[in-house]
């Protein structure tokens, strides 16, 4: 599917066509939608416009698929795993070219969703030999209670388009190692970093035919359809709260398991005994890695009162120094994804402003040369905010720093958990204990203690508290997610009945 000479992996090879059952087919409608690249605004590539009838193909090949694929030894299921490894490893710097093409993330962005997919995909192989069953002793004589671990069945993926590499690597791969098969429904903005290019990696690695499949196509013709489908066993979403919300509905009606990671307003608290430029490091990146379009990235900055101006000025100073513009440059802050996502964020900063706070710098777009609607928006910070006004309390997706002040560590714990999200959070402290002891208090899923809030390993569970998920994701968290228990006794003994 590319031209002779050609990398599968480009993003000028075909990628016009859907994955079902091993094939490459044309979509049912056979209509195609265009991928444009944010930073220039051309459009780069055509992919299907997958229909209704294309996702029914798509489960038939996984549940018939997943017949054989579940019955396949621990080793076999480590082996494919390893097959994408040894795939995306061949093949890294063309898969980076691509991430910036398709969503407009800059090198060092598209470096670290690959280091942090290899992560996912390695801990991936380990599943299959750790799916161990146990046994259990009875309250009845001469029964012997043994528990078995099976695969679930077929496993949807709906994947973002912030993080489209790493995010669906984390749901699919551990998915397919505990013996499940795969339908992929990739993000409308990401439809190929998300989806089409699993396909390429899961058919150059060998993976039987209807293990995987991708359907691309808009959430609003077949997102119900996926979310709800009765072949569907597992549904693994990852996105906004709202949507997040409907997408779960769905599954729960039709008994699926629902694994969902939502969205985030998360906190980065400094105390007056932090050390200050330590804790402008970690917000620097934090807030303005891939234009703030991470779920766990900095969202509010609530700064102790005593340190608050001298960070607000090297806060401003840093992002004064991001250079801005197209992500096939060497800069710092890349393009949003689309006008509405760009538009959102900046009506948030004008309703601040207009709210009392001060914009410090940024809350425009920067120009990008040959461009006449740049995506691109400057590095923006904000002082004199309150936690209700709009930068604060929505997330707001994008490189913007709003900058909190508090009095206390009451107040400032208060602040942080004034929010309907509990994804992530970050505390700088003088003192390591006393961040501890804050962490504890915070009300989120994970908190980071002298760094920021953008982690993410494979071995360690990542999860999110109120609005911003349900199950979790990574270690041995996801693969329960994707597994079911099976009780079987064994009476070895006659039993005595009371009638």
């Amino acid at each position: 599917m590319a031209l002779e000479g050609q990398s599968p992996y480009s993003i000028d090879a075909d990628w016009n066509k859907l994955y079902i059952d091993g094939e490459w087919v044309e979509s049912e409608s056979g209509e195609s939608t265009p991928v444009e690249d944010p930073s220039t605004r051309a459009v780069v590539a055509e992919v299907p416009a997958g229909t209704e009838a294309d996702v029914d193909a798509a489960y038939e090949a996984a549940v018939e698929a997943q017949k054989e694929w579940g019955e396949q030894p621990p080793a076999a299921r480590e082996q494919a795993i390893q097959g994408l490894i040894q795939e995306l490893d061949a093949h890294q710097e063309e898969v980076i070219e691509l991430n910036t093409a398709e969503i407009g993330g800059i090198h060092g962005v598209g470096e670290t969703a690959v280091q942090i997919t290899m992560d996912h995909l390695g801990e991936a192989a380990t599943l299959p030999r750790r799916m161990k069953g146990e046994t259990a002793g009875s309250n009845i004589p001469g029964k012997d209670n043994l528990v078995y671990r099976e695969p679930e069945g077929v496993v949807t993926v709906i994947s973002p388009w912030n993080f489209p590499l790493n995010l669906t690597a984390r749901a699919l791969a551990p998915a397919v190692a505990a013996g499940n098969s795969v339908v992929l429904k990739p993000a409308t903005d990401a439809p190929i970093v998300g989806g089409l290019l699993w396909a390429r990696l899961a058919e150059q690695a060998g993976i039987p035919d209807g293990v995987i499949n991708v359907v691309t196509g808009s959430g609003s013709d077949i997102g119900d359809h996926l979310a709800s489908h009765p072949d569907s066993d597992v549904v693994a979403f990852t996105g906004s709260t709202e949507v997040g919300q409907h997408v779960a509905g769905l599954a729960a009606e039709n008994l699926s398991v629902p694994a969902m990671e939502l969205g985030g307003n998360n906190a980065h608290i400094v105390t007056e005994d932090a050390d200050i430029d330590e804790a402008i490091n970690s917000a620097v990146f934090g807030s303005f890695i891939h234009q703030g379009q991470v779920c766990i990235s900095i969202n509010r900055h609530v700064v102790h009162e005593s340190v608050y101006d001298e960070y607000v000025e090297k806060l401003t100073e840093r992002a004064e120094s991001l250079p801005a513009g197209n992500a096939h440059d060497e800069v710092v802050i890349g393009p949003i994804i689309n006008e509405s996502q760009r538009d959102e964020m900046l009506d948030y900063v004008e309703r601040t402003v207009e709210a009392g706070a001060t914009l410090e710098t940024g809350g425009e777009t920067a120009d990008v040369e040959g461009v006449d609607d740049s995506l691109v928006v400057k590095p923006t910070v904000l002082s004199d905010v309150t936690n209700d006004m709009a930068a604060a309390c929505n997330e707001h997706f994008g490189p913007i720093a709003p900058v909190i002040p508090f009095s206390d560590v009451d107040e400032a714990v208060e602040i942080a958990n004034d929010t309907e999200y509990g994804l992530t959070g970050s505390v700088h402290a003088g003192d390591i204990g006393e961040g501890l002891e804050i962490a504890k208090r915070m009300d989120t899923g994970n908190v980071h203690v002298n760094d920021q809030g953008i982690n993410d390993e494979a071995h360690v569970p990542f999860s999110g508290t109120k609005a911003s998920g349900l199950g979790g994701y990574n270690s041995d968290d996801f693969l329960d997610e994707v597994t079911e228990k099976k009780w079987i006794s064994l009476q070895t003994e006659p039993r005595e009945y009371p009638f």
